[in-house]
């Protein structure tokens, strides 16, 4: 659309839009009148159908009116208005078009008028003095009927005396209840009305109640025990009280009037709510949280059940994690399915079957999942998630090299199948036995005894053993330093060689002749009993301190050896046959030992901080603090449940004395506690009760008795000693005098 034509469309949209309003404030006037008319008369009805009537005829002649503006009243106009128009202004709509090339040329002069000249203002001008003329007239007309006065047989009914109402002298009785429980859509049980002012009620439910008394009071008010009130209000001329809320939590409430009411219809109230529970979410399938996958297994079958009081919500949602990668690289894929419940809205079943290809799983991974079911309930619904369910697909089993024998170490780890290896190689000894030599043969053997050998003291490392070696020789005065070393397993059966001496600062290295971690080593000390010990002694060749296993499995492992030793024996003697047998009984010990479960940390002693020698005989007793352990006093409990349970207590006599007892503050803290072994609306009610009516025994009483669970108990206190007689007591004043020294 061109500029020219949006000028032209805008010009005629506001003349017609002018019109319209126009039109529309005429007509306002006489709606205004009759409106007045209706009122007058009380005919409430038919006035609101004239009413409606005269605002369709005024809104149709407004819309007639605005028709009226179309493209042939805008170019009649323009050529009335506009000389530059020249009578041709028919020529820029589309009902009149250009027949011959100057009516063409004359088509677009014209449009380049409109373009690039002023803005085209046609709206008629207002009618102010027509609108006012009319509005005064409506407005008179209106005052009249408003100010006619009443017919004179209406004055009776006007000079009716109202109810009656309260005074001091006589003040008002509820003589009537009603209330309309309106529970929440969502839990579809019907609305109901009761009669009392104590109601049950689900949560989230709307209370009206309804009030009648005699005689009228001037205002009504519930007073909550939060300290809320709602004040009622009276429905039309009658008798009734109304008032709304909604009533989220229990609560008590009593009626408040101007004037008190009477005492059987001043108590407390109470509202007890029935709270809308979260769903309970059973899994039907699978049993177990860890599944392991089974092999060529390409399914995952899951089923749950919910079940709410009020109502499920149709779909529940299925979260799926995938972990990928293993060890530190472990990275997860999350996706989440929607699934439809089948059964009814208070009981739903969920099934999913996870196809496990599309996944991509493979072995190491796990596929994990958890549902979320949700309620009804709004606009905040209760949202319940089953624990998570793991598939996982085992890992293979990590073969270990024998390179790494001694760099990757569990628990027990690659010990395990090296006497499995012994007794294959010795199988295949004697199987080699007929094509090989005697010589030859004797050192095969040998080595799988090495093997054998090296075993044995690897075991036995958990049991205290030592890893090789030869024992420390004590030191004399006429014997030569000799240097002993550790020998080659290879060639252990062979008397040890005298070495040169050693280097000093190679000594405490291999003082103790076996392999222990490698650190800086301190020069003993001459006399120094401990570095005898460290030097020339053990400390960790006990089974009882090196140990990580039970006393059962360190049996097994004991006789497990022992059968190594006699394989070992065998092998190294060149007898692989008489070996196997051993070798066998051996296997089937450390197959029981690596199936114990329980491991056992090692034992270790305490550490003391060391004994300054400098100090000793000296009397220097700074810095040693006393290792008394004195009562402290303790924490007492708070007092307010304590010292309101005594004021109230029962006091013989007729006479009842004053309550020296701020209930006010009382109330105060029982809102501030969580009293959780106690009801609190009862103790609210207790409360309203004495404030009301401090002498009444019997609400004495039941306030005694709702605070008694609230009563802490005292702990318990030390005794005195009992007298141990006059030279006892003098003995033991003088040990705590000495204590105190």
């Amino acid at each position: 659309m061109s500029t020219a034509d949006t000028r032209l469309r805008r010009a005629r949209e506001a003349a017609a839009r002018r019109a319209r309003i126009q039109a529309a404030l005429s007509a306002l006037p006489w709606l205004l009148l009759a409106a007045a008319v209706a009122w007058r008369v009380n005919a409430a009805a038919w006035s609101i159908l004239v009413l409606a009537a005269i605002a369709l005829v005024a809104g149709w002649h407004a819309w007639q009116v605005g028709r009226a503006f179309d493209e042939r009243w805008l170019a009649r106009t323009l050529n009335a208005r506009r000389g530059d128009m020249e009578d041709s202004a028919d020529l820029l709509f589309p009902h009149r078009t250009a027949t011959n090339p100057l009516e063409h040329l004359q088509q677009q002069r014209l449009r380049q008028r409109v373009q690039d000249g002023p803005p085209i203002d046609l709206p008629e001008p207002w009618r102010r003095r027509r609108l006012l003329l009319w509005g005064t007239l409506a407005a008179a007309l209106a005052g009249a009927v408003v100010l006619y006065p009443e017919p004179q047989q209406k004055s009776s009914t006007a000079s009716t005396p109202g109810p009656e109402r309260a005074s001091p002298d006589r003040p008002a009785q509820l003589t009537g209840v009603s209330i309309d429980i309106q529970p929440p859509a969502y839990t579809g049980v019907a609305a109901t009305n009761i009669d009392t002012l104590a109601a049950t009620v689900p949560e989230g439910s709307v209370l009206q109640w309804t009030l009648r008394f005699a005689p009228m009071p001037r205002q009504v008010e519930l007073v909550f025990h939060d300290g809320e009130r709602l004040a009622l209000k009276r429905d039309g001329d009658t008798d009734a009280w109304v008032g709304r809320r909604r009533i989220d939590r229990p609560a008590l409430y009593h009626l408040q009037l101007e004037h008190p009411l009477p005492a059987a219809q001043a108590g407390e109230n109470r509202i007890d709510v029935i709270l809308d529970k979260p769903p309970e979410l059973r899994v039907l399938k699978p049993l177990q949280t860890l599944t392991m996958a089974a092999s060529g297994q390409s399914q995952w079958a899951l089923e749950f059940e919910a079940s709410d009081d009020y109502g499920l919500s149709p779909s529940a949602e299925l979260s799926i994690t995938r972990t990928v990668g293993s060890g530190e690289n472990i990275t997860t894929r999350q996706q989440t399915i929607t699934l439809r419940g089948r059964g009814g809205p208070k009981q739903m079943r969920y099934a999913h079957q996870i196809a496990l290809a599309p996944l991509g799983m493979v072995a190491g991974e796990d596929l994990i999942v958890r549902l979320s079911v949700s309620d009804r309930r709004t606009p905040s619904p209760h949202t319940v998630v089953s624990p998570s369910y793991i598939l996982r697909w085992p890992a293979p089993p990590v073969v270990e090299s024998a390179d790494l024998d001694g760099q990757v170490k569990r628990v027990m780890p690659a010990y395990f199948r090296s006497q499995r290896q012994i007794i294959i190689d010795a199988e295949a000894l004697l199987k080699e036995k007929p094509r090989l030599a005697a010589d030859r043969y004797l050192e095969r053997s040998d080595r799988i005894g090495v093997d054998q050998r090296l075993l044995r003291l690897r075991y036995g490392q958990f049991l205290g053993a030592e890893t090789g070696g030869t024992p420390q020789l004590l030191p004399t005065n006429d014997a030569q330093d000799v240097h002993q070393t550790d020998l080659p397993i290879e060639v252990a059966s062979e008397a040890p060689a005298p070495a040169p001496a050693p280097d000093p600062a190679h000594v405490a290295e291999d003082a103790d002749g076996h392999d222990h971690a490698g650190g800086i080593q301190r020069q003993p000390t001459f006399g120094e009993e401990a570095a005898v010990l460290e030097q020339f002694g053990h400390t960790h060749d006990h089974a009882e301190a090196a140990t990580l296993l039970d006393p059962a499995t360190r049996e097994l492992l004991r006789s497990a050896l022992n059968e190594m030793w006699q394989s070992e024996l065998k092998l190294r003697q060149g007898e692989p046959d008489r070996a196997l047998p051993f070798a066998h009984r051996a296997l089937e010990l450390i197959k029981q030992v690596q199936e114990a479960e329980r491991i056992y940390l090692p034992r270790v002693g305490s550490q003391v901080p060391p004994i300054d020698p400098g100090r000793r005989l000296s009397g220097d007793r700074s810095g040693i603090v006393s290792r008394r352990d004195p009562l402290h006093q303790a924490t007492a409990p708070d007092p307010t449940a304590v010292d309101a349970w005594r004021a109230l207590a029962p006091t013989p006599g007729a006479a009842i004395p004053d309550l020296d007892l701020d209930l006010d503050e009382l109330a105060r803290w029982v809102d501030s506690q969580d009293v959780a072994d106690a009801d609190p609306l009862q103790l609210a009610a207790a409360i309203a009760e004495v404030r009301r009516d401090p002498a009444c025994r019997e609400c004495r009483a039941r306030l005694r008795g709702a605070l008694w669970p609230l009563v802490t108990r005292p702990p318990a206190a030390a005794s005195e000693r009992s007298s141990a007689g006059e030279s006892g007591d003098a003995y033991l004043d003088a040990l705590q005098r000495e204590g105190r020294q």
